[in-house]
């Protein structure tokens, strides 16, 4: 009796389905602390100036590593001025969105859209 009670435990406890925890994509968050206010006097700034806008096969996304197809250059001093938490970083355009370089290893920290 006591086999069929242990075997029907068994049993039991492997007919439960086992839920797998799925493998959780990266977070991507931003490496530097801007405002949103911030953020729109970057932009807006920014979109006066006449920069080369990336290459095609540029990707911008925070972690990304800027190419030297990204055409990235220094943060402009208006900019610098009113976020000067970004003022050692490099900037790119690309479809129109502004990508912060952190300089210390070339990946982008910020998106603008």
């Amino acid at each position: 009796m006591k086999r069929i009670l242990i075997t029907a435990a068994v049993t039991a406890a492997l007919a439960v389905p086992a839920y797998a925890q799925a493998p959780s994509a990266p977070i991507t968050t931003s490496k530097v602390n801007i405002t949103q206010e911030q953020r729109h006097i970057i932009k807006e700034i920014i979109k006066t100036l006449p920069v080369t806008s990336a290459a095609s096969n540029v990707h911008i996304s925070v972690g990304d590593v800027a190419t030297p197809d990204a055409h990235a250059q220094p943060i402009p001093a208006e900019v610098a001025a009113k976020v000067p938490q970004i003022k050692s970083h490099l900037f790119f355009v690309k479809d129109g969105k502004i990508a912060i370089v952190d300089p210390k290893d070339n990946k982008i920290a910020e998106v603008i859209d």
